[in-house]
Order: C-alpha cells, then structure tokens, then sequence
C-alpha cells in the first residue's frame, strides 16, 4: 500500500530480453503486475508484427475451447473453477496441448455428428410410424371419397372419373403419405385443389401430441395427410407442391400385410436407435466429463500465453534480432521486484545469459499509479471519474474518504434512516467474501463495490441526525430540554417581575392558540441542549424558521471551509513541483480574496452566536444587512457587530482589491522578466541509474551523460520557461481566465454549497409527510381495528422510506456530494490530466472465465 497523498514515484526502465528467454520473463511479470509496456511499434501494424503467428495460434485455441466448452454447457456439465490461477504453459508444453486439443476436437465433432445422425433418424422413423398409426384409419373408413370443397365434382356424377374408365385410359391410383406443419395444413389443401384440378383426395388428421422436427429440432404440431391421386403427372405435381410446403412424406405401404411388415420393422430398429444413441451419449458425457476437468485451467493458460505474445508484439528486436528491447513504466519501489522477476525468468528457460534492465531518462509525462486496498478503492473511483490525476499532484481522494460521506450526511441527516444505511452496508462487508455477491446483477454489484462508502455515509448521517435531533422525522429526547415552560407562569414569579416581562396566566393560555417562550424570563432557559438541537422545537411552530437560518449558516461556513482547504492544497502542489513563484503570485493572493469576504463572513457568524446570548438577542444586528453594508459604505452609522467593523472591513476591502490585480497580473509578468531578464539553462539530466551490476554497455552509456544532480541548478520559475518557445500573451490570456473564474467562482461556489441546507430541508420536510400521512394515522385508529390495521400500515411506511427516502433521497445527496466534491472542491487544486497505470497483469485474466463462457 503506497502513498495515497501522491501518485507513485514513476521511471521508465528498457528491458534487454533474450530472445529464447523473453517468454518466461514477460510470463513472470505477469504474474507479479510491476510494469506497463511501451508500444515500439507503433507504425506497424497488428498483422505484421513478429510473433502475429503465435498470436493466430492460441485464437485457434480458444476457438477450440469455446467449442468444448459450448459441448459442456450443452451437456449440463458443471465447469469447475480453481482457486488459484494457473501459469502460463511452457514454451514446450504448447504444441503438445494444441494437439491434444484439436484431437479431441476433432473426436467430439465426429461423436457429436453421428448422434445428431441417428437422433435424426430416430425421429424420421418416429414420424413414420405415426403415419402408418393415423393412416390406417383413413383407409378402415367405411365411406366413399367425399370433396374437400363444394366445388369437387362427385365420383358417380362424373363418368370420366369413374375408376373402370380411369383403368381403361390406363390411369393408375397413386398415394402419397406424410405429416405437414399445422400452420400450414389449410393453405397446403387449397394448393392441391387448385393444382390437380380434383383430380386428388386430401384426407388428414392431427397428431395428438407435438413431435420435434427432425431437421430444425423445434418442438411443433403436426397433421398426417394422406393424398390419392390418379396419374403420374398429377403424381408430379402433388409431389411439387410437397417439396414446397416442407412436408416429411414417407411411403405409403398398398396392402394391409405390407404395412404390417414395415410396422414391424419400423419397432425393431427404433429399438436398436434407442441403444446406440443412449451408448453414443454416454461416450460423449465421458469425454466431456474427462474435458470440463481441465478446461478452466487450459483456458486461462491460453488467455495467459495470448497476452504474453500481444506484449513482445509491442517490442523491437536489435539489429542482431537475438535481443528483445522493451520499455516499460515502473514504479522506482518495485524496480527491485522488477529485476528478480527477469533473473526468474531467465532461470526458468535455463538461458546462459540473464535477461537485464535500465532506467533511461525521459521528458515523457509518467502514467498516475495509486494503490489502492478494498476500502480506498470506491474514493479513489470517484476521484478517477473526474479525471485520472497528473502524475504526483496531490490526490484529492485521501480527504474525500472524510469529506464527502460527511457532505453527503449533511444533506441526508437523519439516525434512523441512517442506521437503516449503515446496517446494510454492514451486512455486505460482512459478506464481502460471498461469491454470489461479486457475480450478482450490475445494480446489486454497484451497490457491493460500494459498500464502504455506504458504510461511512450511513454512520455519518446517524452522527448528523443526532446533531439535527431527527430520527424518521421524530426528535429524540435524550438528555431533557433546557426549556421550561412552567417558568413562564406568573404564579412563580415576583410582582416586579411580572410587570417587567409578559407573563402566561389561565386567562393567556385560555385565549391563545400560540404562546411564546421568552429566554429572558428567568427560569425559562436553563442552558443550551448538551447534544445537537433541542427536541422542544419539534413542537414549536417556528421550527422550520429556526432550523432553515441554523443550516444555511452552517452550509455557508462548511463551504467556505471546504473551498479554502482546496486552495490551500494547491500550495502543496506548487512547493512538490518547485513552482513557488505560483504560491506568491496565484495561491496567496486567491487566499486573500476568499478569506477577507468568504472568510470575514464566517467571523461574522461565529462572532454573533458567541457574543449574543438570549437575553441580547432582540439587539443583535443582522448579518446580511452587515455584510452588505460592508461593500456599499452606508453614511449613517449602523452600530455594527463590534467596535471598530467599519475600518477592519475597509481594510480588508483595500486587501481584495490589491489581491486582484496580483491574482491577474503577477504570474505573466514574472515569468516573462524571467525570460528576458534572467539565462536560463536547459533541464538537467539525471542520467542512467544502474540497476544491474557488472554491465560495462550501462558504465558506457552512464559516462556519456551528464549524471551529477544540481551542476546546473537554476531558479524554479525558469524550469517552466525552459525548452519551450515563450508566447506572453497565451500565458496571459491562460491567466486572466483562470482570474476571472476563480473570483466569480468564489460567490457561486459559495452559494453552491447552499443546497446542503436545501436538501436537508427537502429530505425533513419529506420524512415528516410520510409520517404525517402514514404512521400518525396508523396510530390514531381505535384500539378495536388499531392492531389490524397497524401492521399493514407499518409494513407501507416501511417500504416507501427505503424506496424514496433512502433510495430516492440517498442517490440525489450522493450526486450532489459529488458535484460539490468535483465543482466546487477539486477546482481548486486538481488538475486531473493524466494518464491511469495500467501494468501487465496476468492475475486479471482468472476473473473473466466465468463471464466469456457464459
């Protein structure tokens, strides 16, 4: 677990890989996941590339293991999955496998076209003797040939037909039997009439059950037809229009022995199907069984060794094409890991020559890589969404894991539906480890991997509606009220006093529907409540005055806390990249501007609940009036919170006004002082770093650099104008925007942060209706038919708190935590430019099996 403050120290390292060893090292660095490849290939293409035949191999692969496990899945097999990952296959380990794989293959595809073979014929000989069942009846029918339509031309009417002429004309009587779709049996019958011109019979029946068709295997219902027909060219035509229409036509036997004869032979070899396809389907489980025990880990391995051919893919070879060159990014913490891992490689292929590294330099910007565990990694995902962050610039997801389940509380306060929160996230921490929940559905697997930001969000809104004194709209009494209403009679009080102040008597509190507590009565007000607001004003009708004025100063001043710490870490920014001229000329001043108006509001707010008591109360003047008297100079005195106000507000009024033009000007024209007015020599470099030891090409290479660190040492403010062409009036331009959108940034920003008062009102004011509308009638009802209805009533209150208060609710405070995270917070220090570290890791490739072979 690195540094969360910053992104990981990044170099790039070349790699020297020997040919017959780059396998086995690229094999075990992908196992550990240190480095992320450079491609050196760039302008060939994929098709060209040195190892695209390897590459084209394991595609054939898993062409071949996608068909196995297809058959598997078929088969209902169970596809078992190790624990553990297997390697990558030896280099020698290949071939062989390809070939055991292409002959099962090979064996399965025969198996399996020879059990579709006799399953096919299992059901043609099914069919038949369906016909031959249904047919028999046509024929034991005691009635003469009747027309299908009104149209047919009786037999006897008609002396052409007649069958003693039909044998003179030397015509002969055919039949043609068979079974025909259901759907298409009316449309088939209308066809022949109007082809054969009657010179044919239709005469069908349906099946009782649905039969599978033997060419589609779709399960449909069928008719078994029986035609006759007279001549062979009507013969032609009824067998056409078969064709056509798909029927399965099979012969149709002339005496009643032949059918016997057919039937019988028809059971027997039904029979025979019956005992080779069970055998075949048992061979083929066998195989299968055998294949499903080793496809999980073949198919990893082949994953593997594809993904080790893509990488040497994006390396170069040396003009002896004995060597392989790789660049990688590392991070300097695991150049260590880095160089056993090649030593292990070059161990494994058992070469005489170890494979070795360097680190170059490089002005290349380095990718961002920060570690993450199971709890940082949702803040951190929030973070990324913005923007990945530019490498080694403070990562705003450290003080997100505070802040913005804190934000987010703030809007959602409230301790049971908080609880409700937290108690669910709990449950799936706990149950972190279940299988089913990693692999659940996309909304489920959401809310999983973010479970510790649940977590955090539930507790502290139970903590904020313990402040709000909120639990389901209801206030908690825990540590008594410091109120006292039978203070406010006048029976306990004094003649003088009751003169002094408005006190209650029976003829007040007959007359009144709304009494007033008045703090300065003493005995009233006995002290403020020890924890958060005191539950009295849960029943008082001022409530939501009182709460709206305490959560729109508390958003102001947790807004303006929270913008300022952001600028505040801007100023770390500016010391890690040695740019302190930006703390002088853009972070000060920025500091100056929010502080003496944002700032000085704050005071304001604080100073008046500190300096005002109840007693005081009636007096103290009103902030905003105060605050904007401060920008319009009023010629009459106000009186003010404080002696003095009106020459501290002028002086910090003179303090933003400078700041202004500071905040516009100052960065511009120092840097371009710095380029006319100072040498500035170009960037030093630090050479190589020698990793490997005893290597006299690295001592070569580290004599021809200049490798002492501060011989050219210059001014921090000249690194930025160095190597580059200085256009003042592009830096100015960049400057005044950035100004311009800080300083009115400031106010709507401020008024932003507005809607953590607006959304803690709107979710209150809701979980007030629901009980209003729900649980207070609930428990008005007559105690008769009370408990009957109570419990459907609770179970309703019940269900809409978790779908609109905290489903609802909670995923419009979470958007909104984010917008003021990303808007109003990250602005102000985070750039979030750069590019995510994306190492070469074979461990990833065990958690997709179960997802390609679905």
């Amino acid at each position: 677990m690195g540094s969360l403050f910053r992104s990981e120290t990044m170099c790039l390292a070349q790699l020297f890989l020997q040919s017959g060893t780059a396998y086995e090292c690229l094999s075990a660095l992908g196992e550990k996941g240190l480095v992320q490849f450079r491609d050196l290939n760039q302008n060939v293409s994929s098709f060209q590339r040195k190892f695209v035949g390897e590459v084209k191999r394991c595609e054939e692969l898993e062409r071949i293991l996608a068909y196995l496990v297809q058959e598997i899945n078929r088969a209902d097999i169970p596809l078992p999955e190790g624990e553990t990952s297997p390697p990558a296959p030896p280099l020698k380990q290949v071939l062989e496998m390809q070939e055991q794989l292409q002959k099962l293959e090979a064996e399965l595809r025969e198996v399996t076209k020879n059990k579709e073979r006799l399953r096919k014929n299992l059901l043609e000989l099914t069919e038949y003797t369906h016909v031959l069942r249904v047919s028999k009846a046509f024929v034991r029918r005691d009635v003469q040939f009747e027309p299908t339509y009104e149209e047919f031309p009786p037999l006897e009417n008609d002396s052409l037909l007649d069958y003693s002429c039909m044998q003179r004309l030397g015509a002969k009587l055919g039949f043609v039997s068979g079974l025909i779709n259901q759907g298409k049996a009316e449309a088939f019958g209308k066809t022949l009439w109007r082809a054969c011109r009657g010179h044919s019979i239709v005469t069908h029946a349906e099946l009782e059950g649905p039969l599978e068709d033997p060419e589609t295997g779709e399960v449909i219902k069928w008719y078994v037809f029986l035609i006759s027909f007279w001549g062979e060219q009507i013969g032609h035509k009824v067998k056409k229009i078969c064709d056509c229409y798909h029927c399965h036509v099979y012969p149709y036997p002339n005496t009643a022995e032949e059918r016997r004869e057919i039937q019988e032979g028809l059971n027997t070899r039904i029979q025979d199907l019956y005992t080779v396809l069970h055998k075949t389907e048992d061979y083929l489980r066998q195989v299968l069984c055998k294949a499903a025990e080793s496809v999980y880990s073949r198919v990893i391995q082949v994953k593997k060794m594809k993904a080790i051919y893509h990488m040497l893919n994006m390396c170069s070879f040396d003009v002896t094409n004995k060597c392989l060159i790789a660049e990688v990014w590392c991070p300097e913490a695991d150049l260590h890991e880095l160089r056993l891992a090649l030593e292990e490689g070059s161990r494994e292929s058992g070469a005489s020559i170890p494979s070795f590294m360097n680190t170059i330099p490089t002005k290349e910007t380095p990718p961002t890589l920060i570690r993450t565990n199971k709890f940082t990694e949702g803040f951190q995902n929030i973070v990324d969404a913005y923007g990945v962050g530019s490498y080694r610039e403070v990562n705003p997801a450290l003080f997100t894991i505070i802040t913005f389940p804190f934000l987010f509380a703030v809007m959602f306060g409230d301790l049971g539906h908080g609880f409700v929160m937290f108690l669910f996230a709990l449950l799936l921490v706990l149950n972190e480890d279940h299988p089913r929940l990693s692999q659940s559905q996309e909304i489920v697997r959401m809310f999983f991997n973010g479970r510790y930001i649940l977590l955090l969000m539930g507790l502290f809104s139970v903590y904020t509606g313990l402040i709000y004194n909120d639990c389901f709209s209801k206030s908690v009494n825990l540590f008594g009220s410091g109120w006292n209403v039978s203070a406010m009679y006048s029976s306990g009080h004094s003649a003088a006093e009751q003169r002094k102040v408005m006190l209650w008597n029976d003829s007040v509190v007959r007359h009144n529907r709304v009494l007033q507590l008045d703090p300065s009565v003493p005995g009233v007000f006995r002290g403020p409540y020890p924890l958060g607001i005191d539950p009295i004003w849960n029943l008082a009708t001022n409530r939501l005055t009182f709460l709206n004025s305490f959560k729109m100063k508390m958003s102001v001043i947790l807004g303006i806390i929270h913008m300022t710490f952001g600028v505040i870490l801007g100023i770390f920014n500016h010391l890690h990249f040695r740019k302190k001229f930006n703390i002088y000329l853009v972070s000060i001043p920025e500091l100056l501007f929010m502080l003496c108006i944002f700032g000085y509001l704050v005071f304001m707010i604080v100073y008046k609940w500190l300096v005002y008591s109840a007693e005081t109360s009636r007096v103290a003047p009103s902030i905003l009036i105060e605050f904007i008297n401060m920008f319009l100079f009023p010629a009459s005195d106000t009186g003010g919170l404080y002696p003095g106000q009106e020459h501290v507000q002028r002086l910090l009024l003179v303090i933003t006004a400078l700041s202004v033009p500071v905040l516009f000007l100052g960065k511009p024209l120092f840097l371009l002082w710095l380029h006319r007015g100072r040498s500035c020599f170009g960037v030093s470099r630090s050479g190589y770093t020698l990793v490997r030891k005893d290597s006299e090409e690295e001592v070569s290479l580290l004599g021809s650099q200049d490798i002492e660190e501060g011989n050219n040492q210059m001014e921090d403010g000249c690194r930025e104008v160095t190597c580059e062409e200085f256009n003042f009036g592009e830096i100015l331009m960049t400057q005044v925007i950035h100004s311009i959108e800080y300083c009115l940034g400031c106010i709507s920003n401020t008024a932003s942060y507005l809607r953590l008062w607006a959304l803690s009102l709107a979710h209150a004011q809701l979980s007030d209706v629901l009980w209003a509308m729900l649980m207070r009638v609930g428990l008005r009802v007559d105690t008769t038919y009370g408990v009957l209805l109570l419990l459907p009533v609770i179970a309703l209150f019940a269900v809409l708190t978790i779908f609109i208060l905290l489903i609802m609710e909670g995923l419009s405070a979470f958007l909104h935590a984010i917008r003021l995270h990303w808007v109003e917070f990250q602005n102000k220090f985070y750039v979030g430019a750069g590019t995510k570290f994306v190492p070469f890791s074979l461990r990833l490739l065990s958690s997709k099996f179960s997802d390609d072979m679905a």
